[in-house]
């Protein structure tokens, strides 16, 4: 039986000696694999458009384009690609800040390899990895009473809006021309953003917020 393929990684990072760090420690990991590097978030779109990545792995503050910009723009032009941002600042506004961009994960960078390894995997399935350290900041920023669709990108947006009318997965995919899997991470990501317990849940709290 064949090993499954290793991550695919590109790595955001404007100090040199960082950016080397985390290259080192996470090439111990026989399931990742650092494809790509990129020294702030304008060179990171250039990588993207040039090659594939199962992950994009961000600081949060660099010059030129920061993680939360950088985040913002893969939800709107590679939609489906997880984002995960590091930091060395406990910020909730940085936190909050992410998380709305579309960030599916934020930890802090003396997070361990192994708790690094994990939460690649984890948001690659859709899921969300947040830093005890952060989750606070994070549970306000995902349960705003006056909007609570604000913390959804524009990509989560187009789809929401689609599974308040009950469409499928396939039927949304057809609709906007997505791939059906892309599809599959907006609606987890829906799920999660919303607190909402399945699908019919979701569709009327959608419908709901959207004014049908």
């Amino acid at each position: 039986m064949t090993s499954p393929a290793p991550l695919r990684v590109l790595l955001v990072e404007d100090q040199q000696l960082i950016r080397r760090g985390l290259t080192m420690l996470l090439s111990t990991a026989d399931d990742i694999d650092i494809v790509a590097q990129a020294e702030d978030g304008e060179s990171a779109l250039a990588a993207l458009a040039d090659d594939e990545f199962d992950v994009v792995v961000t600081d949060a503050r660099m010059p030129v384009m920061g993680g939360v910009e950088l985040t913002s723009r893969c939800a709107d032009l590679h939609p489906g690609l997880p984002v995960l941002v590091l930091t060395t600042f406990d910020d909730d506004t940085l936190v909050r800040s992410a998380l709305a961009a579309g960030a599916s994960g934020f930890l802090l960078k003396d997070t361990s390899v192994e708790g690094l390894t994990t939460a690649l995997h984890a948001i690659l399935d859709g899921g969300m990895v947040i830093d005890p350290r952060v989750a606070k900041a994070a549970f306000r920023a995902t349960s705003s009473q006056d909007e609570p669709l604000a913390v959804l990108t524009r990509g989560e947006r187009m789809v929401a809006e689609l599974v308040a009318r009950g469409q499928t997965n396939t039927e949304i995919a057809e609709t906007l021309v997505l791939a059906e899997g892309t599809v599959k991470n907006h609606v987890s990501a829906l799920l999660r953003k919303l607190d909402a317990r399945d699908r019919t849940a979701l569709a009327l709290t959608l419908h709901k917020a959207l004014g049908g």
